[in-house]
């Protein structure tokens, strides 16, 4: 076999590989600094920011991706770049908080809510393409994730810092914001991946062979 055939079967795996090291990654570091962050509640970036919480619902909501695909029979090639873009905003999320970003830079909040919610509802879109929707339907579903999802974290945010919390009295004006910059970045991330075509079943070369077979039989 040509060595140039097999560097060109090589380099898919290669880039599986590394896609897949850089998944797990970001997975590592999240639960490491998740694990930091409970283990030193004194630290100034820590306190008040209600890392119990986040230590509890962070590692399962990067869990979720991988779970479904198992539970669902892996009936597609696992979506390692659907759960990268979805594991994103909860490492941005950690290390913003670890560097003491939010405290120290007035603008990196509102960032998180535009980018973030871009990138996880990015993740959802890409995970649509393996149905049958069509582009409308896949970009309404992904939006109205990210408009769901919002929603419901700023209601934990709430619950979580606004009562008895010096932000009470902006608590109105900054849930407004951070829900337009959510789902200005929601929208956003629908739009691109509505905008691909579906992903259509791989057929392998074991596959392919015995289809080839089987019609010379019947033949």
């Amino acid at each position: 076999m040509p060595s140039h055939y097999s560097r060109g079967v090589d380099r898919p795996r290669l880039r599986a590989r590394r896609n897949i090291a850089l998944d797990a990654a970001i997975k590592a570091v999240t639960i490491g600094l998740l694990v930091w962050a409970v283990l030193s509640p004194e630290l100034p970036q820590f306190r008040d920011k209600a890392f119990i919480g986040r230590a509890i619902a962070y590692p399962i909501a990067l869990s979720a991706i991988p779970i479904g695909w198992w539970l669902l029979g892996r009936r597609i090639p696992f979506p390692v770049a659907a759960d990268i873009l979805f594991g994103l905003p909860f490492l941005i999320d950690v290390v913003g908080n670890a560097l003491n970003l939010y405290d120290s830079i007035e603008w990196w909040d509102d960032a998180n809510h535009l980018v973030n919610w871009m990138l996880h509802t990015a993740a959802i879109g890409l995970l649509l393409r393996h149905g049958t929707w069509g582009r409308a339907t896949r970009t309404a579903l992904a939006f109205g994730y990210a408009a769901t999802s919002a929603v419901v974290w700023e209601l934990a945010e709430f619950v979580t810092f606004v009562p008895n919390s010096p932000e009470a009295a902006t608590a109105y004006a900054d849930t407004l914001l951070d829900l337009a910059l959510g789902l200005t970045g929601g929208l956003i991330g629908a739009i691109a991946t509505g905008r691909l075509p579906l992903e259509r079943p791989r057929v392998g070369p074991a596959a392919a062979v015995s289809g080839r077979s089987s019609r010379r039989g019947v033949g």
